[in-house]
Parts: C-alpha cells; structure tokens; sequence
C-alpha cells in the first residue's frame, strides 16, 4: 500500500521555552519521591534538548548548502514538533526518534517525555507564544489518543481542512501562522501535495526588550568583515556600560552576555576561529560562561540586522538516524491503524530581528545617558561572523541558535 504523506512543518519567530523547574510542595515521603522522580526525568529531557540542539547546529553547519550563509534556527521548535511526532511512533521509527532527540530510552519513555513538554509549556513566560497545531483532512481519522497527548502536553489546536482543495488549504495554514507569529512568517506554505492527509506545525513566537535599550542616535554606519576578501557596510549600535564578559581562552573566544528584562538573555559569541568554536561548543561550556561572567565597562558595538532562514530538514535527521518515518519503513500506527503513513519533509522556518530595542522589531522606548568618560575604555566590536545563543538564564536552556555571517542577508 503507498504511504500517503504527513508534512511535518517546524516554524519559529525567535525562539525561547519556559523554564523547566517544578513545584513540590510538602506532602508524604512517597509523594517526594515521585515528585523527585519526575523532576529527574524533566532534567534528562532539558539536557537531551540542549545537546541535540548543538549537533543539530554543527549538522547544518557543516552543510553544503550552508556555507558563507546565516544559521538561524530554533532546536526547541524541532524538538518540540519531533517529540510531538514520537506519539504517534511505534517499533523502530519510534526507538530512532527517540535515540535522534537524545532521549535514553532506558530512563524516559514517551509519557516521561510528553510530561516534560507540558512542564516546559504551562511555565512558559508571558513574551513568549508556543504551541503546535494539527490541520487534519477532513475524511482522515486520527487516534482519539493521539489527538488527546498532543493537546494536553504539548498545547495542540485541531483543524480540519479539505486538502484537495489545495490552495484554500495553504491560504488556512499561511493564515494561521501569520496570526501566531505577528506576520512575522506569513506564507510557511507555498503548495500543498493534494494527497497530504495531515501537518503538524509548531511554532514559537519571542519579543524581548533589552534591560538596557541601545541609544538609537549612537547608530552609525560601519564595516562588517564577511571574510578575508568581502567588507558589507552596517548599521552598528554602540553603548558604554557595565556588561558581563567571559574570556574563553580554551576555543579563543569572547562572550559577551547582553540580558533582556526578562529572564532570557542573549549570548553573543565572537571567536578568533569559527571553525574551532564550532566543533567545540557544547552545553558545559554556555553553563561555565553564565557562572563565572565578570563585569567591566566596555564599549560594546553590536550590528543592526534583520534575517530569515529556512531549511528542509529531511536530509539532515536522516543523517541524524531518524530515517525510516520518510520510507516504507515508517511505523505511524500510533496516529491512525486505517492506512500507512510517512513523513514527505520536515521544514523549518525561522526569522530574527536585533535593534536598538532588543530582538524583533519594536518602538524605541525610554533610553537612558550615559556620562561621557575621560578614561581608557577597551572596545568589543562585532565587525565580523560571530555566534548567537538565546538562553534562559534560571535552566541554562539554549532556546534558539544561529551564526551571523553577513548581518544584510
């Protein structure tokens, strides 16, 4: 029987997730223990999501189609939507997806993991819109178990939709998105194969202010050094101020942590050699930067810039182990048992926006002085490729990632 195809669609607009801690109140030593239990596995899945999301980045790295180009990309909305997917995953598909996300399979099983995402949900913070989203043919008929895990852990909506009628179809999707992501992503769909009989979409939406905004009237044109042979003209922001800073002699880079008045911050990375940042990096080092960062007044310049990145994943997770949910191998039963299903592509949309302001767009708000100084100030200027890491500063979490190589495309 031919597989009809599922359309995984993944779609972020600057990512962030909620924080991962859990409340345990008093109670008998039993209770403790599960609450101590869950709390453990909610740990093993936050560090299974922060380590797929670097071999996920050096994946797309080292890709082909990648290199000289921005990387902006969310691992929490692939994780989210992949895990989403493991529901209704069974024999070896499932095993592959969970073994892909890192997830030990001898320590978390599905409802370990579908009850982590529903902790990352309810305690995700009020700048920050997440969620997943179902559209069903209208003659499809999922698993009411399905439909029911996918809406409790990880905040699904359901829609039915007439998928022959293709163009009415993308225009309902298209919309939708639109209005989950402010319009930031308003045509994720170009066409729809008249055969899909399902999508499943997750999508993150973020808008943070900085705690201290950049003066907008100390914006001025300057020189970003794409590589040795190519200069672009930018708009560069600069400040003095305090800022926390970590030197990391060991991969030669400097890390320059710039917060949000909120509990996220961004983490700007700019190494002597990308190439050594890149195959270095990992979770224990973005957990000692955010331990030991030492304050100094420096005057910091930092890029205006605008980008959009999208990615067909299908390759790249196949190359990750998660190969048989694209084939005739595709074990979906736990979705539906009336007919064979596969994966056709997994897709990944993503926008980031930085001004004066904070991340994506917003009005200029009150904007605070700083005293002009008469004394020597060390600058830090981010006038070539560097690293960028959204991060939760409570859980460590890596919310979303990227790598600006040309901030004017």
């Amino acid at each position: 029987m031919l597989s009809a195809p599922v359309v995984l669609w993944i779609l972020s607009a600057l990512v962030c997730v909620g924080r991962s801690h859990h409340h345990i109140g008093h109670g008998e030593k039993a209770q403790d223990t599960a609450a101590d239990d869950a709390n453990n596995r909610i740990s093993l899945v936050t560090s299974a999501n922060k380590e797929f999301a670097f071999r996920l980045y050096r994946k797309l790295a080292g890709d082909a189609f990648s290199q000289g180009k921005n990387i902006f990309f969310s691992p929490l909305s692939v994780s989210t939507a992949l895990a989403a997917l493991s529901v209704g995953a069974q024999g070896e598909t499932h095993q592959q997806l969970f073994r892909g996300l890192g997830f030990n399979g001898s320590q978390l099983v599905q409802t370990d993991v579908n009850q982590a995402f529903r902790t990352f949900f309810a305690n995700t913070s009020q700048d920050i819109r997440q969620g997943t989203a179902m559209f069903v043919g209208s003659i499809f008929k999922p698993k009411p178990e399905f439909l029911d895990a996918l809406k409790q852990s990880f905040s699904a909506e359901g829609f039915s939709v007439d998928f022959t009628k293709t163009t009415e179809s993308a225009d309902t999707i298209n919309q939708y998105v639109s209005d989950k992501t402010n319009g930031k992503i308003n045509k994720l769909v170009e066409s729809l194969d008249p055969d899909t009989v399902m999508y499943l979409l997750s999508y993150i939406y973020f808008k943070g202010k900085w705690e201290t905004p950049f003066d907008p009237r100390d914006t001025k044109q300057d020189v970003f050094r794409v590589d040795e042979n190519t200069e672009v003209q930018v708009q560069m922001m600069e400040m003095e101020k305090d800022v926390n800073i970590y030197s990391d002699k060991a991969i030669n880079t400097t890390v320059l942590h710039l917060p949000f008045n909120n509990s996220y911050s961004m983490l700007l990375l700019l190494p002597e050699n990308m190439t050594m940042l890149e195959n270095n990096i990992s979770p224990a080092h973005v957990a000692r930067w955010l331990k030991w960062l030492t304050t100094k007044t420096y005057i910091i310049y930092v890029p205006k810039f605008s980008i959009k990145t999208s990615y067909n994943l299908k390759d790249v997770l196949t190359e990750m182990g998660m190969a048989d949910m694209f084939g005739d191998r595709a074990d979906l039963g736990g979705i539906t048992e009336e007919q064979k299903l596969a994966v056709s592509e997994v897709v990944h949309q993503a926008t980031l926006d930085v001004d004066e302001t904070g991340a994506t767009a917003a009005a200029a708000t009150g904007i605070g002085f700083i005293p002009l100084s008469f004394h020597y100030v060390p600058e830090l200027k981010f006038n070539r490729p560097f690293m960028v890491v959204i991060t939760d500063r409570t859980t460590g979490n890596m919310l979303f990632m990227g790598k600006i190589v040309n901030p004017n495309i």
